[in-house]
């Protein structure tokens, strides 16, 4: 079910002031060694973290901006970032929530479980990150949901009059005017373009792309998992996500009647054969094979429909968690005594010009 719910230029300075000043805590005291960015209630934050974590929010191009100021900002809110992880990370540990080693390595198992050894070192190089590197993110991550479980989680209850509150206000909302597929698929092309697939893997051209399409369909009618193989073949931007293309209106669908025609003649749970994918001029650009995961006829859905029940309570539950883990950030950063070394530094290099 789908959801439905001028720009002026200013001086750089006066844009790295606005990200600075929220962090800066006010009073005088001692500046460490040139290496430590930040400190949270005395513990440090180093260089080298920060520009970690700066590299890793630039993406794969690893592209630095056109101005230094640019990347300052960047480096300024990616440690106000980090400032607040460790804020978490120190709540965490006093509560006892820490990650343990074998938290950690099941998760580094469950990662490294789509590849071999050779493909995993692969990924690990190409996003320049260690093995001990990807362990402590992880430990980090599994100590915050650890903390917030406790924390929020574990105190939102939504009740069936909420829930027939929303109903009744959004009523209009669950009426569906057209027949709604879900659908998967995977596609090989032979058009130029960056994979987007685990395997990092890309047909060289249209002859490719029709024998590589044909040997997939066959591991997917010999029981294979659809989503796996769309995550390490499928050269499509929902790959990642096992080919997932979420629900699509009929009409919208009718706009390509190849793949309306083969879709509608699904049920749930079975797949196309090979449809080919053409562009605005009729030329064939590629190959997909889809997959329906549900149809929805057209009509009013009503409050006792679990589907209905299951998105009003995700939504509330979703609005609920994010005001209280708001509020949950802001008091915790309250309560800890934090130095942005680096904001005072760039304040300091800026108003001395």
């Amino acid at each position: 079910m789908q959801e439905k719910f001028s720009t002026r230029t200013f001086p750089y300075s006066a844009l790295i002031l606005a990200v600075a000043l929220p962090v800066l805590v006010a009073g005088c005291h001692r500046t460490p060694g040139p290496d430590v960015m930040a400190t949270v209630n005395g513990k440090p934050i180093l260089r080298s973290e920060l520009e970690r974590g700066y590299l890793s929010s630039l993406g794969d191009n690893a592209q630095q901006p056109a101005l230094p100021e640019l990347a300052d900002i960047g480096r300024l809110q990616v440690l106000t970032q980090m400032i607040d992880e460790e804020i978490m990370q120190q709540r965490a540990a006093k509560m006892n929530l820490v990650a343990t080693d074998e938290d950690v390595n099941a998760k580094v198992l469950e990662i490294k479980a789509p590849f071999t050894q050779e493909e995993f070192d692969k990924q690990l190089k190409q996003r320049n990150i260690t093995l001990d590197e990807l362990k402590s993110d992880i430990r980090k991550t599994l100590t915050k949901n650890k903390l917030l479980n406790k924390e929020i989680e574990s105190h939102i209850n939504i009740t069936d009059a909420e829930i027939s509150n929303y109903y009744t206000a959004h009523k209009s909302e669950f009426n569906v005017i057209e027949p709604q597929y879900h659908l998967a698929r995977i596609v090989v092309t032979g058009q130029p373009a960056q994979p987007s697939n685990l395997q990092n893997h890309k047909a060289a051209n249209d002859a490719d792309a029709r024998k590589e399409i044909d040997a997939l369909h066959n591991h997917l009618v010999n029981g294979e998992d659809f989503g796996t193989i769309a995550m390490n073949y499928s050269e499509s931007g929902d790959a990642s996500n096992g080919g997932d293309m979420g629900s699509i209106p009929e009409s919208a669908l009718k706009s390509d009647l190849n793949v309306f025609n083969a879709v509608s003649k699904l049920k749930p749970g079975q797949i196309t054969d090979v449809v080919p994918m053409v562009n605005a001029a009729h030329n064939i650009i590629g190959y997909a094979v889809y997959k329906l995961l549900g149809h929805e006829a057209a009509g009013q859905r009503e409050m006792n429909d679990p589907r209905v029940r299951q998105f009003i309570r995700q939504q509330l539950h979703d609005s609920r968690a994010q005001l209280l883990k708001t509020a949950y950030f802001d008091a915790m950063h309250n309560q800890a005594e934090v130095h942005n070394y680096y904001a005072e530094q760039i304040l300091k290099q800026g108003t001395n010009k």
